[in-house]
């Protein structure tokens, strides 16, 4: 499935499902609830955070939880993308560009990253 693609899945969803969108701020904060909730699988699989009792559902499940998480993100930054006319696509090879004219010897120039 392409960016667009998936734009267009969302949108459908929506419509058929969903009944409207919810507000864009309202999207904005539950954007940022999905992003706790992957940041919160990523602390305990790989930082320094244990898991705790309530966290079972999310060690149980393993890859799939975290991929879960991660498509959350994913469809409220479509929705988000759809409500405000952006097409992600075209704003993606904007940024690859930018960050390729910006960084492109920066990173290999990067010592810190030549140590590991």
């Amino acid at each position: 499935m392409t960016i667009k693609e998936a734009q267009l899945a969302v949108d459908q969803w929506i419509k058929e499902y969903g009944v409207r969108y919810f507000s864009e701020l309202t999207n904005m904060a539950v954007l940022t609830e999905e992003v706790g909730e992957l940041a919160k699988i990523m602390a305990r699989r790989y930082g320094e955070q244990s898991w705790k009792p309530s966290d079972e559902r999310a060690k149980d499940n393993g890859q799939q939880a975290l991929g879960d998480e991660m498509a959350d993100v994913l469809w409220v930054l479509l929705c988000l993308a759809n409500q405000t006319g952006v097409d992600l696509t075209e704003e993606m090879h904007k940024n690859l560009e930018k960050k390729t004219l910006r960084d492109k010897e920066r990173h290999k120039n990067n010592e810190k990253l030549k140590t590991k």
